[in-house]
């Protein structure tokens, strides 16, 4: 069913979502995958440079990342704020580093800066060698709990009208309140993660779920238990679901996937020496389920449906979102309408060569995507993108996924 748009179907399917936002990741210097540079700081003309290209390009969201030794997202997120107009900023928040009464007040601080852009996302943290690094010993198997209390306090802080006091397993305090307000409603709140925990917690409490790319399939069968959870937790909205992919385009499939190879090659590469994004204390199997799934995937297979390539989650030992969508815009075009199609409503898309392909996402890729939707709410009916452009489900794509080798 899942290949039937390559054979002309236009039926839209009932989990198809109706809508669908761009996500990109800021970055704050010119150091890539590709191409790393000696940095921990802040270019502070490429900053301003990436993040207004993201707005010129057509995102809706930005995700400012969190670790142990990179800049501090909510100051990022406030900049981001101050130098857009409509892009809707993402802090990576771990409840870990920030009481929840301060998280709450600094969140609704950024969201009244921004007029109602804010966004969070919680990360309860998936290794327990960078939670140590700021001092958190709490075993992996309670840190969704303590997210879960996190949730409850800001959002009671965002909304009591007078003060309380709180006595959990996690934090303890005495006549909280009332705290500083968001612009005009609670401030969404992400989670993600493939364990138990995150998907009890995620699909109780979160307004958005968070996956990578996953085969179609696979990701259907999580996307149902997440709303199952909901449903068995008394909701009646769903959470929104984010999936993220690292697209490598050019002007036609088999271009795309020369490039492909060569850029594996370096990352790999790269990833050997340098050791990138802290990844030398992850060389053995990963603790967080999430990065174990993207490894057995590509060890099943580097290539599934109609574009997901698994071999760069592979060569960076799955650290961090890594699977790779690859081929024409169209094509990719096309692979993300067969997320929208599973219920996908948030797109997260960034390149190995951060900002030309942001650039090139935003003039080649964005407007396919949101052409089609348009297309259907205007015919109820899909278009064509998809049956013209079936890369993998095609008879050429994998000969060019396999002719070049480094």
């Amino acid at each position: 069913m899942i290949g039937d748009v390559a054979q002309g179907a236009t039926t839209i399917p009932p989990t198809a979502s109706p809508e669908v936002e761009f996500i990109s990741l800021s970055h704050l210097n010119p150091s890539t995958e590709l191409e790393p540079v000696a940095s921990r700081g802040i270019d502070l003309p490429y900053f301003r440079r990436y993040v207004r290209a993201l707005e010129d390009a057509g995102y809706d969201y930005t995700l400012l990342p969190y670790g142990s030794g990179s800049a501090d997202s909510f100051v990022v997120a406030s900049a981001v704020g101050q130098l857009t107009e409509r892009i809707r900023p993402i802090v990576a928040l771990r409840p870990n580093t920030t009481f929840p009464t301060v998280g709450a007040q600094k969140l609704a601080t950024l969201d009244q800066l921004t007029e109602g852009r804010a966004v969070v996302h919680l990360i309860s943290g998936g290794s327990d060698a960078e939670q140590a690094r700021q001092g958190d010993y709490l075993p992996k198997e309670r840190r969704y709990a303590r997210t879960s209390e996190y949730i409850d306090i800001v959002r009671r802080a965002w909304t009591e009208p007078a003060p309380f006091d709180h006595d959990g397993e996690f934090y303890k305090f005495d006549g909280f309140g009332p705290g500083f307000a968001p612009y005009y409603s609670p401030i969404p709140i992400s989670i993600g993660g493939q364990s138990d925990e995150a998907f009890a917690v995620g699909g109780a409490k979160a307004d958005i779920f968070s996956f990578w790319g996953e085969p179609l399939a696979d990701l259907r069968t999580e996307i149902d238990r997440v709303h199952e959870i909901a449903r068995a937790a008394g909701r009646t909205t769903l959470p929104r679901i984010w999936v993220t992919f690292r697209p490598i385009i050019d002007r036609t499939d088999e271009l795309a996937w020369q490039k492909a190879h060569r850029y594996v090659t370096r990352i790999g590469e790269n990833f050997q020496r340098h050791g990138l994004g802290g990844q030398r204390y992850r060389q053995d199997t990963p603790q967080n389920v999430g990065s174990q799934r993207a490894l057995a995937f590509a060890e099943r297979s580097e290539l599934y449906d109609r574009a997901l390539w698994t071999r760069t989650a592979a060569v960076t030992n799955a650290a961090g979102a890594s699977t790779a969508l690859v081929g024409s815009p169209e094509t990719v075009a096309a692979a993300i309408l067969d997320y929208v199609d599973q219920g996908a409503s948030l797109v997260s898309i960034r390149g190995y060569d951060t900002l030309a392909d942001a650039v090139d996402y935003g003039r080649y890729i964005l407007p396919l995507v949101r052409q089609e939707l348009a297309h259907r709410r205007a015919t109820g009916r899909r278009g064509t993108l998809q049956a013209e452009h079936p890369g993998n489900y095609g008879a050429d794509y994998a000969q060019y996924a396999t002719a070049v080798r480094p």
